[in-house]
């Protein structure tokens, strides 16, 4: 049995529901959404089954060019670097002219005995960077088998 305090007034639910609005999310967005560079960062589900783990990066809007996947040692990082400019034409005045720049790093740590780190794939389709992170035959479990008594 879990017991769960309750603060406030149970006749006036109200100001419940809005102390657990504001407090959850909304006073947390800047610290919990954004990078160092104030820019989004992608959402990341990582998902195991039997034979691998899958990681779905949400990036969309991007192409397989603005990543850059890479392996140091068992740190798997995924990062992406991009640059909007608007061209001008000569002679145009502007009084603002504003520049788009995103940048994002997320990094990994993958056990070495686990992953097989020279099988890992990667592919971006309809939004998502997939990456397909293959177990080690050692590591992949097993079916239940049953002992023989003697």
């Amino acid at each position: 049995m879990t017991v769960v305090k309750r603060n406030g007034n149970r006749l006036n639910p109200l100001p419940m529901l809005f102390d657990d609005f504001f407090n959850r999310d909304l006073l947390n967005w800047g610290t919990s959404n954004f990078s160092d560079t104030n820019t989004t960062i992608p959402a990341v589900n990582i998902k195991e089954t039997a034979e691998n783990y899958e990681v779905e990066v949400a990036a969309p809007g991007m192409t397989k060019k603005d990543f850059k996947v890479e392996l140091d040692g068992n740190s798997l990082t995924i990062s992406s670097e991009r640059t909007n400019q608007r061209e001008e034409n000569e002679g145009e005045r502007y009084a603002r002219k504003e520049f788009s720049y995103q940048s994002f790093q997320r990094t990994f740590t993958l056990q070495k005995d686990v992953v097989d780190i020279d099988k890992i794939q990667a592919k971006y389709e309809n939004g998502l960077l997939l990456l397909l992170l293959p177990k080690k035959e050692e590591a992949k479990q097993k079916p239940p088998r049953l002992i023989q008594i003697s």
